[in-house]
């Protein structure tokens, strides 16, 4: 059994501040909404409820509170350099997204790129997903973990960290690889390429999770600022159920997918699909990696079962 892992209840002991989705929405106050209805439709996954009203009193605030964080670092280096008597080479502000298959973290990355690049401290922002540092599906063919894609050991971890240690260093220009979910593997000879932006956003499943051997770098250490999103197993549940229903409609009909195979099952075949892929990979990964992870994020989104964010939770300073 994994360990439980709680988050602190909202005390003068806790180290976050609980906020209600209320009183977080009272923060866009004089904030401008800068996304239409029709980029918000583009932005979101399948499945996604995202609309402009959540974008507006969730993630245009959040936004804010993470450019005032990347201009306060940048601003500190600045001062740190000068006090080396050092020339100032501030390196890019790094945020990481965490959280379950299906709970929407893809579709908040991509959001907090828009909205963060639309900041005037914050105008270059790059995002990368750590499905890029999946092992190939030849070699996780050998090595036996094909049925455990996603987990911690599916992934060359210490090519990920090589990655944010280079983006973190400064370097003019960082390659990372290139997943197709078409194709449902890594692209050979195809990458994606970081060009010391002033934010990078790397979203994934496992970004929080500790170091396999004590004392050995996390990915984790590497973050300026990190999210997790979070929801009750049940309704995660049902968003991947809808999600696999709607790929199966759509991208599973390709005829270069690999999940062609599915495009003509019947609904009930389908949910039944589902449930087994949820029950077998994505709930026991949740359950014994992920979830475990949340208390190590600055700042965690709660949602409810309708897809919409609830509560927010911020790590003191």
């Amino acid at each position: 059994m994994p360990e439980e892992t709680t988050l602190p209840a909202a005390s003068a002991e806790s180290l976050y501040r609980e906020i209600d989705r209320t009183d977080w929405a009272r923060l866009a106050r004089g904030m401008d909404q800068p996304l239409t209805e029709a980029e918000v439709v583009q932005l979101r996954g399948l499945g996604d409820m995202l609309d402009v009203t959540e974008v507006r009193e969730v993630y245009v605030p959040l936004s804010r509170l993470l450019s005032l964080r990347a201009s306060a670092t940048k601003r500190l280096g600045a001062e740190e350099s000068t006090f080396l008597g050092e020339p100032d080479e501030t390196t890019p502000f790094v945020i990481g997204v965490a959280g379950s298959v299906a709970v929407g973290k893809s579709t908040i990355a991509r959001l907090l790129r828009e909205l963060l690049s639309r900041w005037p401290g914050t105008p270059r922002v790059e995002l990368v997903t750590t499905d890029g540092f999946l092992y190939p599906n030849a070699e996780l063919e050998r090595r036996g973990l094909m049925d455990r894609k996603g987990f911690p050991e599916s992934y060359d971890r210490r090519a990920l960290i090589a990655f944010l240690t280079a983006v973190k260093s400064g370097a003019a220009e960082v390659h990372a690889p290139y997943y197709s979910h078409m194709r449902y593997d890594i692209v050979p000879d195809a990458h994606t390429s970081v060009h010391r932006p002033d934010v990078v956003i790397v979203e994934g499943l496992n970004v929080l999770q500790p170091p396999p051997v004590p004392h050995d770098v996390a990915v984790s250490d590497l973050f300026d600022f990190s999210i997790y999103v979070d929801a009750e197993p049940e309704h995660i549940q049902g968003w991947y159920t809808d999600r696999f229903l709607a790929l199966r409609d759509a991208a599973f009909s390709n005829p270069n997918s690999f999940f062609r195979v599915l495009a003509d099952i019947s609904d009930e075949e389908a949910r039944e699909r589902a449930a087994y892929y949820w029950n077998s990979i994505n709930l026991p990964n949740l359950l014994e990696n992920v979830l475990p992870t949340r208390h190590r994020a600055s700042l965690v989104l709660r949602k409810g079962a309708s897809h919409a964010v609830e509560t927010v939770l911020l790590r003191k300073l």
